[in-house]
Protein backbone atom coordinates (compact mmCIF):
# COMPACT_ATOMS: atom_id res chain seq x y z
CA UNK A 1 0.00 0.00 0.00
CA UNK A 2 2.84 2.38 0.84
CA UNK A 3 4.37 1.82 -2.59
CA UNK A 4 1.04 2.58 -4.28
CA UNK A 5 0.72 5.84 -2.34
CA UNK A 6 4.26 6.83 -3.29
CA UNK A 7 3.52 6.12 -6.96
CA UNK A 8 0.28 8.13 -6.85
CA UNK A 9 2.06 11.09 -5.27
CA UNK A 10 4.83 10.95 -7.86
CA UNK A 11 2.28 10.82 -10.69
CA UNK A 12 0.38 13.80 -9.26
CA UNK A 13 3.56 15.86 -8.99
CA UNK A 14 4.48 14.94 -12.58
CA UNK A 15 1.10 16.11 -13.86
CA UNK A 16 1.39 19.38 -11.93
CA UNK A 17 4.83 20.02 -13.39
CA UNK A 18 3.61 19.26 -16.91
CA UNK A 19 0.63 21.60 -16.55
CA UNK A 20 2.85 24.33 -15.13
CA UNK A 21 5.16 24.29 -18.13
CA UNK A 22 2.36 23.65 -20.65
CA UNK A 23 -0.70 25.60 -19.44
CA UNK A 24 -2.43 25.04 -22.77
CA UNK A 25 -2.82 21.41 -21.76
CA UNK A 26 -5.27 22.27 -18.99
CA UNK A 27 -8.22 22.43 -21.34
CA UNK A 28 -9.29 20.70 -24.52
CA UNK A 29 -11.97 21.38 -27.11
CA UNK A 30 -15.36 19.67 -26.97
CA UNK A 31 -15.67 16.48 -28.92
CA UNK A 32 -18.29 13.97 -29.94
CA UNK A 33 -17.74 10.29 -30.62
CA UNK A 34 -17.53 8.81 -34.12
CA UNK A 35 -16.72 5.26 -35.18
CA UNK A 36 -14.92 4.12 -38.29
CA UNK A 37 -17.03 1.96 -40.58
CA UNK A 38 -16.28 -1.75 -40.29
CA UNK A 39 -17.69 -2.32 -43.77
CA UNK A 40 -15.39 0.29 -45.28
CA UNK A 41 -12.21 -0.17 -43.23
CA UNK A 42 -12.10 -3.66 -41.74
CA UNK A 43 -8.69 -3.09 -40.15
CA UNK A 44 -9.93 -0.02 -38.24
CA UNK A 45 -13.35 -1.31 -37.20
CA UNK A 46 -12.20 -1.31 -33.57
CA UNK A 47 -11.16 2.35 -33.67
CA UNK A 48 -13.52 4.74 -31.96
CA UNK A 49 -12.44 8.38 -32.15
CA UNK A 50 -13.95 11.53 -30.73
CA UNK A 51 -14.82 14.22 -33.21
CA UNK A 52 -12.68 17.33 -32.70
CA UNK A 53 -14.03 20.86 -32.61
CA UNK A 54 -13.76 23.13 -35.63
CA UNK A 55 -10.59 25.16 -35.30
CA UNK A 56 -10.76 28.82 -36.29
CA UNK A 57 -8.10 31.51 -36.70
CA UNK A 58 -7.74 33.68 -33.62
CA UNK A 59 -7.52 36.87 -35.67
CA UNK A 60 -7.57 36.74 -39.47
CA UNK A 61 -5.69 40.03 -39.72
CA UNK A 62 -2.57 38.49 -38.13
CA UNK A 63 -2.70 35.32 -40.22
CA UNK A 64 -0.61 35.08 -43.36
CA UNK A 65 -2.93 34.23 -46.28
CA UNK A 66 -0.55 31.53 -47.54
CA UNK A 67 -0.74 27.95 -46.27
CA UNK A 68 1.59 26.11 -43.94
CA UNK A 69 2.05 22.71 -45.62
CA UNK A 70 2.52 19.69 -43.34
CA UNK A 71 3.16 16.18 -44.70
CA UNK A 72 2.60 12.96 -42.76
CA UNK A 73 2.24 9.30 -43.64
CA UNK A 74 -1.09 7.66 -42.90
CA UNK A 75 -1.62 3.97 -42.15
CA UNK A 76 -3.67 1.79 -39.81
CA UNK A 77 -0.80 0.91 -37.48
CA UNK A 78 -0.02 4.52 -36.58
CA UNK A 79 -3.49 5.99 -37.16
CA UNK A 80 -4.01 6.84 -33.50
CA UNK A 81 -0.64 8.60 -33.38
CA UNK A 82 -1.32 10.54 -36.57
CA UNK A 83 -4.67 11.80 -35.26
CA UNK A 84 -3.05 12.93 -32.00
CA UNK A 85 -0.31 14.71 -33.97
CA UNK A 86 -2.82 16.55 -36.15
CA UNK A 87 -4.86 17.47 -33.07
CA UNK A 88 -1.80 18.94 -31.36
CA UNK A 89 -0.90 20.99 -34.42
CA UNK A 90 -4.38 22.47 -34.79
CA UNK A 91 -4.89 23.04 -31.07
CA UNK A 92 -1.64 24.99 -30.64
CA UNK A 93 -1.87 27.05 -33.84
CA UNK A 94 -2.92 30.69 -33.85
CA UNK A 95 -4.02 30.27 -37.47
CA UNK A 96 -5.25 26.65 -37.79
CA UNK A 97 -7.31 27.46 -40.90
CA UNK A 98 -4.05 28.21 -42.69
CA UNK A 99 -2.60 24.74 -42.18
CA UNK A 100 -2.81 22.34 -45.11
CA UNK A 101 -2.11 18.66 -44.47
CA UNK A 102 -0.71 16.27 -47.06
CA UNK A 103 -1.29 12.63 -46.09
CA UNK A 104 0.85 10.03 -47.83
CA UNK A 105 -0.86 6.65 -47.87
CA UNK A 106 -0.89 3.31 -49.66
CA UNK A 107 -4.65 3.10 -49.08
CA UNK A 108 -6.11 2.90 -52.60
CA UNK A 109 -9.69 3.53 -51.42
CA UNK A 110 -8.92 6.70 -49.42
CA UNK A 111 -10.83 5.25 -46.48
CA UNK A 112 -8.28 6.57 -44.00
CA UNK A 113 -8.58 10.04 -45.52
CA UNK A 114 -12.34 9.87 -45.02
CA UNK A 115 -11.80 8.91 -41.41
CA UNK A 116 -9.48 11.88 -40.84
CA UNK A 117 -12.09 14.19 -42.36
CA UNK A 118 -14.68 12.75 -40.00
CA UNK A 119 -12.53 13.41 -36.94
CA UNK A 120 -11.50 16.93 -38.03
CA UNK A 121 -14.49 18.57 -39.78
CA UNK A 122 -12.67 21.78 -40.70
CA UNK A 123 -9.35 20.30 -41.78
CA UNK A 124 -7.76 21.23 -45.11
CA UNK A 125 -6.07 18.20 -46.60
CA UNK A 126 -5.14 16.20 -49.65
CA UNK A 127 -4.35 12.51 -49.89
CA UNK A 128 -1.38 11.36 -51.97
CA UNK A 129 -1.10 7.74 -53.02
CA UNK A 130 2.27 6.08 -52.48
CA UNK A 131 2.79 2.89 -54.44
CA UNK A 132 4.84 0.54 -52.22
CA UNK A 133 6.25 -1.21 -55.28
CA UNK A 134 8.32 1.90 -56.03
CA UNK A 135 10.60 1.17 -53.10
CA UNK A 136 9.89 -2.44 -52.14
CA UNK A 137 12.77 -3.97 -54.09
CA UNK A 138 15.22 -1.40 -52.72
CA UNK A 139 14.50 -2.11 -49.04
CA UNK A 140 17.06 -4.24 -47.22
CA UNK A 141 16.61 -6.04 -43.91
CA UNK A 142 17.11 -3.93 -40.77
CA UNK A 143 17.54 -4.40 -37.02
CA UNK A 144 13.80 -3.80 -36.57
CA UNK A 145 11.11 -5.22 -38.84
CA UNK A 146 8.98 -2.10 -38.36
CA UNK A 147 11.65 -0.11 -40.19
CA UNK A 148 11.22 -2.25 -43.30
CA UNK A 149 7.69 -1.06 -44.11
CA UNK A 150 7.57 0.68 -47.52
CA UNK A 151 5.66 3.68 -46.15
CA UNK A 152 8.70 4.52 -44.00
CA UNK A 153 10.45 5.42 -47.23
CA UNK A 154 7.70 7.68 -48.58
CA UNK A 155 9.62 10.71 -47.26
CA UNK A 156 12.19 10.00 -50.01
CA UNK A 157 9.54 10.85 -52.60
CA UNK A 158 7.75 13.85 -51.08
CA UNK A 159 9.01 16.23 -53.76
CA UNK A 160 7.39 14.05 -56.43
CA UNK A 161 4.24 13.09 -54.55
CA UNK A 162 3.47 16.71 -53.64
CA UNK A 163 3.72 18.50 -56.94
CA UNK A 164 0.95 21.10 -56.76
CA UNK A 165 1.88 24.54 -58.13
CA UNK A 166 2.80 26.95 -55.36
CA UNK A 167 3.80 24.27 -52.84
CA UNK A 168 7.51 24.97 -52.63
CA UNK A 169 8.29 23.65 -49.16
CA UNK A 170 6.79 21.25 -46.68
CA UNK A 171 7.20 20.26 -43.04
CA UNK A 172 7.52 16.50 -42.74
CA UNK A 173 6.52 14.97 -39.40
CA UNK A 174 6.47 11.41 -38.09
CA UNK A 175 3.23 10.08 -36.64
CA UNK A 176 4.63 9.76 -33.10
CA UNK A 177 5.11 13.48 -32.45
CA UNK A 178 3.01 16.14 -30.78
CA UNK A 179 3.53 19.89 -30.92
CA UNK A 180 3.15 22.15 -27.91
CA UNK A 181 3.94 25.27 -29.94
CA UNK A 182 2.69 26.98 -33.09
CA UNK A 183 3.78 25.07 -36.20
CA UNK A 184 4.06 28.34 -38.14
CA UNK A 185 7.25 29.12 -36.20
CA UNK A 186 8.82 25.98 -37.65
CA UNK A 187 7.48 26.83 -41.08
CA UNK A 188 9.10 30.28 -41.08
CA UNK A 189 12.63 29.02 -40.37
CA UNK A 190 15.15 30.25 -42.94
CA UNK A 191 16.77 27.35 -44.77
CA UNK A 192 19.18 29.73 -46.52
CA UNK A 193 20.77 27.66 -49.29
CA UNK A 194 20.11 24.25 -47.72
CA UNK A 195 17.68 21.74 -49.19
CA UNK A 196 16.33 20.74 -45.81
CA UNK A 197 16.45 21.80 -42.19
CA UNK A 198 16.31 19.67 -39.06
CA UNK A 199 17.64 19.73 -35.49
CA UNK A 200 21.25 18.59 -35.66
CA UNK A 201 23.05 16.57 -32.97
CA UNK A 202 26.80 16.79 -33.45
CA UNK A 203 27.57 15.27 -30.04
CA UNK A 204 26.07 11.94 -31.13
CA UNK A 205 28.37 9.09 -32.19
CA UNK A 206 27.92 9.42 -35.94
CA UNK A 207 29.99 6.32 -36.79
CA UNK A 208 27.44 3.94 -35.25
CA UNK A 209 24.92 4.61 -38.01
CA UNK A 210 27.08 2.70 -40.51
CA UNK A 211 28.75 -0.70 -40.50
CA UNK A 212 32.45 -1.52 -40.29
CA UNK A 213 32.41 -2.29 -44.01
CA UNK A 214 31.36 1.29 -44.72
CA UNK A 215 34.12 2.86 -42.61
CA UNK A 216 36.78 0.44 -43.85
CA UNK A 217 36.39 1.25 -47.54
CA UNK A 218 37.27 4.68 -48.88
CA UNK A 219 34.87 4.39 -51.80
CA UNK A 220 32.09 4.62 -49.21
CA UNK A 221 33.30 6.93 -46.44
CA UNK A 222 34.69 9.48 -48.90
CA UNK A 223 31.06 10.48 -49.41
CA UNK A 224 31.54 12.70 -46.34
CA UNK A 225 34.69 14.40 -47.63
CA UNK A 226 34.57 18.17 -47.30
CA UNK A 227 31.75 18.26 -44.78
CA UNK A 228 31.30 17.71 -41.05
CA UNK A 229 28.49 15.16 -40.83
CA UNK A 230 26.22 15.24 -37.78
CA UNK A 231 23.27 13.06 -36.88
CA UNK A 232 19.79 14.43 -37.51
CA UNK A 233 16.42 12.76 -37.03
CA UNK A 234 14.33 12.48 -40.20
CA UNK A 235 11.08 12.50 -38.22
CA UNK A 236 11.09 16.32 -38.26
CA UNK A 237 12.26 18.07 -41.42
CA UNK A 238 11.54 21.27 -43.29
CA UNK A 239 12.15 20.50 -46.97
CA UNK A 240 12.60 22.79 -49.96
CA UNK A 241 10.76 20.73 -52.57
CA UNK A 242 11.86 22.82 -55.55
CA UNK A 243 15.58 22.58 -54.75
CA UNK A 244 15.19 18.89 -53.91
CA UNK A 245 13.88 18.22 -57.44
CA UNK A 246 16.58 20.37 -59.08
CA UNK A 247 19.30 18.43 -57.29
CA UNK A 248 17.85 14.99 -57.97
CA UNK A 249 17.90 14.09 -54.28
CA UNK A 250 15.54 11.14 -54.62
CA UNK A 251 17.89 9.47 -57.12
CA UNK A 252 20.84 9.99 -54.76
CA UNK A 253 18.98 8.32 -51.91
CA UNK A 254 17.89 5.45 -54.15
CA UNK A 255 21.50 4.94 -55.28
CA UNK A 256 22.64 4.52 -51.65
CA UNK A 257 19.82 2.04 -51.05
CA UNK A 258 21.02 0.01 -54.04
CA UNK A 259 24.58 0.03 -52.68
CA UNK A 260 23.21 -1.14 -49.34
CA UNK A 261 21.62 -4.18 -51.00
CA UNK A 262 25.03 -5.25 -52.33
CA UNK A 263 27.39 -4.26 -49.49
CA UNK A 264 25.39 -3.89 -46.26
CA UNK A 265 26.82 -0.50 -45.24
CA UNK A 266 24.22 0.20 -42.52
CA UNK A 267 21.72 -1.66 -40.32
CA UNK A 268 18.91 0.87 -39.85
CA UNK A 269 16.08 1.67 -42.27
CA UNK A 270 15.38 4.94 -44.06
CA UNK A 271 17.71 7.14 -41.93
CA UNK A 272 21.25 6.29 -43.22
CA UNK A 273 20.58 7.21 -46.88
CA UNK A 274 19.38 10.63 -45.66
CA UNK A 275 22.56 11.03 -43.62
CA UNK A 276 24.66 10.08 -46.63
CA UNK A 277 22.87 12.58 -48.83
CA UNK A 278 22.51 15.50 -46.41
CA UNK A 279 24.51 15.19 -43.16
CA UNK A 280 26.77 18.22 -42.79
CA UNK A 281 24.77 20.15 -45.39
CA UNK A 282 21.46 20.85 -43.63
CA UNK A 283 20.14 24.02 -42.03
CA UNK A 284 20.37 23.30 -38.28
CA UNK A 285 17.09 23.98 -36.47
CA UNK A 286 16.80 24.61 -32.73
CA UNK A 287 16.60 21.39 -30.69
CA UNK A 288 13.29 22.53 -29.18
CA UNK A 289 11.69 21.30 -32.42
CA UNK A 290 12.62 17.66 -31.88
CA UNK A 291 12.76 16.37 -28.33
CA UNK A 292 13.29 12.89 -29.71
CA UNK A 293 13.90 9.46 -28.19
CA UNK A 294 10.95 9.64 -25.78
CA UNK A 295 9.76 6.19 -26.85
CA UNK A 296 12.65 4.54 -25.08
CA UNK A 297 12.38 0.79 -24.93
CA UNK A 298 8.79 -0.33 -24.45
CA UNK A 299 9.83 -3.93 -23.83
CA UNK A 300 11.95 -2.98 -20.84
CA UNK A 301 9.65 -0.25 -19.62
CA UNK A 302 12.32 2.43 -19.80
CA UNK A 303 11.08 6.03 -19.54
CA UNK A 304 13.06 8.82 -21.15
CA UNK A 305 13.30 12.38 -19.89
CA UNK A 306 13.27 15.63 -21.85
CA UNK A 307 16.56 17.02 -23.07
CA UNK A 308 17.63 20.30 -21.37
CA UNK A 309 16.16 23.45 -22.86
CA UNK A 310 12.82 24.70 -24.20
CA UNK A 311 10.28 22.38 -25.81
CA UNK A 312 8.16 22.92 -28.92
CA UNK A 313 7.82 19.36 -30.22
CA UNK A 314 7.94 16.00 -28.43
CA UNK A 315 8.89 12.90 -30.40
CA UNK A 316 8.29 9.35 -29.17
CA UNK A 317 10.89 7.81 -31.46
CA UNK A 318 12.07 4.42 -30.29
CA UNK A 319 10.32 1.13 -29.62
CA UNK A 320 7.84 2.44 -27.05
CA UNK A 321 4.79 4.38 -28.20
CA UNK A 322 2.68 6.38 -25.73
CA UNK A 323 -0.66 4.90 -26.79
CA UNK A 324 0.64 1.38 -26.13
CA UNK A 325 1.92 2.28 -22.67
CA UNK A 326 -1.29 4.12 -21.81
CA UNK A 327 -3.42 1.16 -22.85
CA UNK A 328 -1.24 -1.19 -20.82
CA UNK A 329 -1.79 0.96 -17.72
CA UNK A 330 1.94 1.63 -17.37
CA UNK A 331 2.56 5.06 -18.95
CA UNK A 332 5.68 7.13 -18.61
CA UNK A 333 5.21 10.64 -17.11
CA UNK A 334 5.67 12.34 -20.51
CA UNK A 335 3.01 10.09 -22.06
CA UNK A 336 0.48 12.19 -20.13
CA UNK A 337 1.30 15.11 -22.44
CA UNK A 338 0.57 12.93 -25.47
CA UNK A 339 -2.71 11.73 -23.91
CA UNK A 340 -4.04 15.30 -23.90
CA UNK A 341 -4.16 15.18 -27.72
CA UNK A 342 -5.38 11.59 -28.01
CA UNK A 343 -8.86 11.40 -29.51
CA UNK A 344 -9.17 7.66 -29.24
CA UNK A 345 -12.49 6.77 -27.64
CA UNK A 346 -11.11 4.67 -24.81
CA UNK A 347 -8.67 7.33 -23.58
CA UNK A 348 -9.42 9.31 -20.41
Amino acid sequence: MLEIIKFANLLTISIMIILFFFPALQSSPPAEAIRSSASVIPETSSFFFRKAAEFKNVKDEICNPSFVHVAMTLDVQFLRGTIASVHSILLNSVCPENIFFHFISSDTENDLISLIKGVFPSIKLKGHYFNPEIVQKRISSTVRQALEQPLNYARNYLAHLIGEPGVERVIYLDSDVVLVDDVSKLWEINLQSAILGSPEYCQANFTKYFTHKFWSQEKFFKAFSGRKPCYFNTGVMVIDLVTWRKNGCTKKIERWMEIQKDYRIYDLGSLPPFLLAFAGKIAPIDHRWNQHGLGGDNLRGNCRQLHPGPVSLLHWSGKGKPWLRLDSGNPCPLDLIWSHYDLYGSSL
